[in-house]
């Protein structure tokens, strides 16, 4: 059974969460782990009709935040088995915090959940907020590489192209969201750029706090190294 790791001396930007909620939350993993495939389950029953009209071949490309939350689940589970997967930690990291937050974005700006108080829209929004968070504490267990976070941000920078500039195959893959914009067919509204700005900038983001992780960490090391 793995132990929980100390807490790293990270900056809060790095590590945002108390070093208390980080200790339960590895300290529950299998539990963490449940709700994430309970998550992923429903992520994908929410995308079924949208994979009926894609491509087969595009359908990794469809249920962004079911895929990130299965990522989280695999990133645990791989730890407290001492089975360590970087590239699965490092996928996990930038998938949740990316579509946690972009989800986030996208129901205070283009479904105006404050205005609306729809419970289904407050849902979307707790639970995505904690997919986002729960992304910092894989830090605890996991150390990022340059390639895997280069393989992470280019995965997830194909979904930002295919879902909002260039789909290859078929329509754009971006998910169906906000009264403004409720199918895929026009992309000159104004919703359409907030959630395709949001993509591109929370990928930019999650890969550079990733590497940044990884260069505290370092320095962190060659500091208890010079002790």
């Amino acid at each position: 059974m793995a132990s929980i790791p100390p807490a790293g001396d990270l900056p809060a930007y790095l590590a945002p969460l108390p070093d208390r909620v980080e200790a339960v939350a590895l300290r529950l993993a299998w539990v963490v782990v449940a709700i994430n495939l309970a998550g992923t389950a429903f992520g994908f029953w929410y995308y079924r009709f949208q994979l009926l009209h894609t491509p087969l071949v595009m359908w990794p490309a469809v249920p962004d935040s079911p895929l990130a939350t299965l990522l989280m689940a695999a990133s645990l589970a791989s730890w407290k088995l001492g089975r360590d997967r970087a590239w699965v930690h490092a996928l996990a990291f930038v998938g949740n915090l990316k579509y946690g937050l972009w989800v986030v974005v996208v129901q205070l700006t283009i479904n105006d959940v404050l205005a609306s108080g729809d419970p289904y829209l407050w849902f979307l929004l707790v639970s995505h907020l904690g997919m986002g968070l729960q992304a910092f504490v894989i830090y605890r267990y996991a150390e990022f590489t340059v390639p895997t976070v280069g393989l992470a941000a280019a995965w997830f920078g194909f979904n930002d192209v295919v879902d909002y500039f260039y789909p290859l195959v078929g329509d754009y893959h971006h998910a169906y969201f906000g009264p403004q914009f409720v199918t895929a067919g026009d992309h000159s509204t104004q919703a359409h750029d907030v959630a395709a700005a949001a993509a591109v900038g929370l990928t930019i983001l999650a890969t550079v706090l990733a590497l940044a992780i990884r260069i505290r960490q370092r320095q962190n090391e060659t500091v208890v190294g010079d002790d």
